[in-house]
C-alpha cells in the first residue's frame, strides 16, 4: 500500500471518520511519522481500543513511521473526552506498571524494524519533568480561555462541573504533539474521533512555537447493531490481557459477533484484503448458520493478540463446549483451559479392596456440584441425563473410568450443556 492510497484504504473499511485539509497531499508528498496515544489508567486495552492500533497499522503498511505514545504523564490525570465524571487519579506506581504492560501489548501490532520501524514512546519522560511555570510559560500561553471552552470534551463537561485538572488535559496532550514533532518530526496525530479536539490543539500548539503544518485524522468509536457499547459483555469489557479476558473468551467475543456487525468488524480489525471479506460478506448472507465470517474474525484476533497455540486451545474448548467434539482429542492444554471455563474441583480415588482406584460417579456429581445429592445423581445417571468422557453413564451404581484423560482429568456432563471437570487425585 502506499502513502498516497492509504486515506482510500481506511475509507473502504470504515475507518476514515474525519481528517484535516492538506493531510492528503502531506501523505503523497513522501512518508511521514504519526502517533498515537493510548491511556495506561487501566492496566490492560481492551478490544475497543483496536480501532487506533489498527490505524498504526495501516500507516506503517503504507510506509510511515507509527509512533505508539503511552500516556505515563497524562495517565496520572486521565483524559476527561467522553466522561461524564472525574477519573479517579491513581499512583505513579500503578501508572508505570500499567504502561509497561500496554507497552507489550502494542508491541504485538507493530513491527521495531526495517525502513519505518515503529517507535515506542511514554510521555511520562517529558511530562513529569516538566514544571508548573515553565508549563505556563510555554504552553499555557498559546490558548485562550475562549478557545478551551469551545472544546467539546470540555462543553460536555461545564454544566456537571469539570476541575482545573481535567481541563488542562488538552494542554499536556498538545504538548505531547509538540514533542514528538521535535523529537521523531510527527507531523500527523491519530486518535478516536472524541479526540478531534485535543488533537487540534497540538496542531495549533506546533504552528505557534514552530511555524509548521501538522494534521489530525480520527477513526470512528465502534458501536454494535444491537446499539449496545462495543466490547463490552455480561462478564465486562472485553481485554487483551489474557489473565483479564482468557483467550477462549476472546475467541468466544468474535465468534459470537452479530451478522450485522462482523462485516464491518471484519474490516477493522484484520488485514483481510476487500475481495476477501466481501467472499465472506457473500457466504454470511447465502449460509449464516456456518458463521465462516466470524470464524475467520475469532481465528484472525485471537492469533494476532494471543498467539497460535492459544488459539489451538481456545478453538479446542469452543468445539467441545458448542460443537460437541469427543473429549478423548482434548490436548492438556485445552483442559487446563477448560478447568477455568466451567465448574471445577479436585476429587480424590476411593481405595477399593484390591489395589485397584475407584470412585462412584454419584459421589463425583456432587462433588462437581451438578447434583445437589447421591439420590438426585443417581435419579439423573437413570434417565440417561450423565455422560462420562463422552460416554452415557448407565447402570445403578456407575463409577468413574480409572483411565482418565491425560491421566487425571474426569469430564462430566449433565443434560445437553452442563458441564463439570474434575482432576483425580491419589
Amino acid at each position: 500500500m502506499s502513502t498516497t492510497s492509504l486515506l482510500a484504504e481506511l475509507s473502504w473499511r470504515g475507518l476514515l471518520y474525519q481528517h484535516t485539509d492538506g493531510l492528503e497531499a502531506a501523505l503523497g508528498a513522501g512518508h511521514l511519522t504519526a502517533y498515537c496515544g493510548f491511556d495506561p489508567t487501566a492496566p490492560s486495552l481492551h478490544v475497543g481500543s483496536l480501532v487506533p492500533v489498527m490505524g498504526l497499522v495501516h500507516l506503517q503498511r503504507a510506509g510511515n513511521v507509527p509512533i505508539a505514545l503511552v500516556g505515563g504523564g497524562t495517565g496520572m490525570i486521565g483524559d476527561p473526552s467522553g466522561k461524564s465524571a472525574e477519573r479517579q487519579l491513581q499512583t505513579r506506581e500503578t501508572i508505570e506498571a500499567n504502561s509497561r504492560a500496554i507497552g507489550a501489548q502494542l508491541a504485538r501490532f507493530l513491527d521495531f524494524g526495517g525502513a519505518s520501524a515503529a517507535i515506542m514512546g511514554d510521555n511520562a519522560d517529558w511530562l513529569l519533568p516538566l514544571g508548573a511555570v515553565e508549563m505556563l510559560r510555554d504552553v499555557g500561553k498559546h490558548f485562550t480561555v475562549n478557545y478551551m471552552l469551545a472544546k467539546e470534551s470540555v462543553k460536555a463537561r461545564l454544566e456537571g462541573g469539570i476541575s482545573f485538572t481535567e481541563f488542562s488535559y488538552m494542554l499536556l496532550q498538545a504538548y505531547d504533539y509538540l514533542q514528538l514533532h521535535q523529537r521523531h518530526g510527527a507531523t500527523l496525530q491519530i486518535g478516536g474521533s472524541d479526540q478531534w479536539g485535543n488533537i487540534t490543539a497540538g496542531i495549533e500548539l506546533i504552528r505557534r512555537v514552530t511555524g509548521h503544518e501538522a494534521h489530525a485524522l480520527t477513526l470512528p468509536l465502534v458501536t454494535t447493531a444491537a446499539g449496545t457499547k462495543f466490547g463490552k459483555t455480561e462478564a465486562g469489557a472485553v481485554y487483551l490481557d489474557a489473565a483479564m479476558t482468557s483467550p477462549y473468551k476472546f475467541y468466544q467475543f468474535w465468534i459470537n459477533a452479530d451478522d450485522r456487525d462482523v462485516s464491518r468488524w471484519l474490516r477493522f480489525f484484520t488485514l483481510l484484503d476487500r475481495e476477501a471479506i466481501e467472499t465472506l460478506d457473500r457466504e454470511t448472507q447465502e449460509h449464516p448458520e456456518r458463521r465462516a465470517a466470524q470464524r475467520t474474525l475469532a481465528e484472525d484476533m485471537t492469533a494476532r493478540v494471543h498467539g497460535a497455540d492459544a488459539l489451538k486451545t481456545a478453538a479446542e474448548v469452543s468445539a467441545l463446549l458448542f460443537g460437541g467434539s469427543d473429549p478423548a482429542g482434548l490436548s492438556p492444554q485445552a483442559l487446563e483451559a477448560l478447568a477455568a471455563e466451567i465448574p471445577f474441583a479436585r476429587a480424590k480415588w476411593a481405595r477399593a479392596d484390591g489395589d485397584g482406584r475407584s470412585l462412584g460417579l454419584q459421589d463425583a456429581l456432587v462433588t462437581a456440584q451438578l447434583a445437589t445429592s447421591k439420590s438426585d445423581a443417581r435419579r439423573t445417571i437413570q434417565q440417561g441425563g450423565v455422560t462420562v468422557n463422552g460416554v452415557r453413564a448407565s447402570g445403578d451404581a456407575p463409577m468413574l473410568p480409572a483411565q482418565c484423560l491425560h491421566g487425571s482429568y474426569v469430564l462430566l456432563k449433565k443434560g445437553a450443556r452442563n458441564y463439570a471437570l474434575l482432576r483425580m487425585e491419589d
